[in-house]
């Protein structure tokens, strides 16, 4: 695949990093006003968190996740779609997605340009506790995902997603020179920040990594931490634990030294490197050498 040339002089990337409640109309008030925000900023692309107009886990009293999610196209991706075309942009919307039948649903994210959808990803690694075998709701998606845009090539991630090399790969090896990972991550600061860091620098690409903010109506505390992160690894901005979008500019050719502003060449390149004849069984189901508190099954 050809890549377009994402990293084209003055392209802006932004995020929007917000504490969400049960009220899914003011939460959607609240992003179009960030993104609003930010497309007056230059913004380009605009990433949104991981299911951004509900709470997240979603709590809902009546537990209808069915009736909550939208087929896609359905009003989640009517209202993305107005937004990119009256701001001019390109967004990367997270939602949840109906599926083909009763009590299928995707933990899903839309890419959506002024003159409508580019495509939508379905995510491949839902969390343990999110799986159905644990009594979740998240139906797992197969798919990685990649798409040409006028931007340039642009990939997703979902949260729990990031945390694997294989799939962050693959989206490179498809083309992706960006990739989006919105998300609502729990876990530590450390683990956030070394695997945002450790994707772009594995796979040379800009990392836009959303996080939510503060305490939802499920009673999860978010410690918001977003980031935008180099193909070198460096990180490019980050945003604190408040309501906030970030942004970051492009570089034309991000690769070529070893690090921003650094007058040393870079020689080397993590794609065209790989010796795949050393990878036998990395396609194979395993387990860790030592075993987790509890194994939920994958699905």
């Amino acid at each position: 695949m050809t890549a377009t040339r994402a990293s084209a002089p003055g392209v802006r990337l932004a995020l929007i990093q917000m504490s969400c409640t049960g009220d899914k109309e003011a939460n959607i008030t609240k992003a179009v006003a960030r993104i609003r925000d930010a497309a007056a900023a230059g913004a380009q692309l605009v990433c949104l968190q991981e299911l951004f107009a509900t709470p997240y886990p979603c709590q809902e009293e009546d537990h209808d996740l069915f009736g909550l999610a939208e087929p896609i196209p359905g009003r989640w991706s009517d209202i993305g779609e107005r937004w990119a075309k009256e701001l001019d942009t390109t967004l990367c919307f997270p939602v949840y997605e109906r599926g083909e039948r009763k009590g299928i649903v995707y933990n899903s994210a839309l890419l959506i340009g002024p003159n409508g959808i580019l495509g939508h990803y379905r995510k491949t690694h839902p969390f343990p506790t999110e799986r159905l075998a644990a009594d979740g709701w998240t139906t797992r998606g197969e798919t990685p995902f990649c798409v040409q845009t006028p931007l340039g090539n642009i990939g997703i991630v979902i949260c729990y997603d990031g945390d694997f090399p294989e799939l962050a790969r693959v989206t490179a090896m498809k083309g992706a020179e960006v990739i989006c990972r919105p998300s609502a991550f729990l876990r530590t600061f450390d683990q956030w920040e070394l695997t945002n860091r450790a994707r772009a620098y594995d796979n040379h690409v800009y990392w836009v990594a959303t996080n939510a903010d503060g305490k939802d109506a499920s009673g999860s505390h978010f410690f918001g931490s977003s980031m935008i992160i180099h193909p070198s690894g460096q990180k490019l901005a980050q945003a604190r634990n408040g309501n906030e979008y970030i942004w970051a500019a492009l570089e034309p050719d991000p690769i070529k030294t070893i690090y921003p502003g650094s007058s040393i060449p870079q020689w080397f390149d993590h794609i065209e490197d790989r010796n795949i004849r050393s990878y036998d069984g990395i396609l194979e189901n395993g387990r860790a050498a030592f075993d987790p508190a509890k194994r939920i099954p994958s699905e």
